[in-house]
């Protein structure tokens, strides 16, 4: 069996969308767990086998690309289906007095910190990956009624442009050692890429 150890491209990349125009894309669907992992094994949505073994400090992104078959006009991309993300809103604090904004956030901290949720804090959101269920996380918010702060339920892929690698592994895959890792593309002819996205 062949093994992929390569990205080469992206569908959302111009050369590539072009490439992608009448061609057949045989897809393959991830979840966000597996999306982390280097090494997998799984089928495609035309019951093919595929080996993923990516270099090291490689991240699987939705619409990356493992293979192109140019005479058969066939690529195989990646799509990943990735879950909710809580939004936590803390902008109106701003008119606060110090006191009250070092006690509110005082108050999230312990609120999540109590439940374990992992959290990445940007600008003045915290964005809370779903780690149990979506009711139990909306319950958890309202119960401890923080005052001064807004919650709502995005989308991954709308949270993924806002984040950094690392951050994104933080919402979608967990930490570990080599939770700081980057996206590469190996083809010179490709532009590098300016926004994060995914499927």
């Amino acid at each position: 069996m062949k093994i992929y150890t390569e990205i080469i491209g992206n569908l959302d990349d111009p050369a590539w969308r072009e490439r992608a125009e009448g061609a057949e894309i045989e897809t393959i669907d991830l979840d966000q767990w597996t999306a982390q992992k280097s090494r997998f094994v799984v089928r495609s949505d035309r019951d093919n086998e595929y080996a993923v073994a990516l270099k090291r400090h490689s991240q699987l992104l939705g619409g990356d690309i493992i293979d192109y078959r140019p005479a058969e006009r066939r690529i195989v991309a990646i799509r990943i289906a990735l879950s909710d993300v809580l939004v936590i809103e803390l902008g109106e604090l701003a008119t606060q007095a110090p006191e009250q904004i070092i006690h509110t956030a005082v108050e999230l901290g312990h609120a999540i910190g109590n439940q374990h949720w992992p959290a990445v804090v940007k600008g003045t959101r915290v964005y809370v990956p779903l780690t149990v269920d979506r009711k139990v996380m909306e319950s958890v918010m309202r119960t401890h009624h923080i005052e001064g702060i807004s919650f709502s339920f995005q989308p991954g892929r709308e949270v993924i442009p806002y984040l950094a690698p690392h951050e994104i592994r933080r919402l979608f895959g967990g930490t570990g050692p080599d939770s700081d890792v980057h996206h590469h593309h190996h083809h010179p002819e490709e532009h590098p890429r300016e926004h994060v996205h995914a499927d």
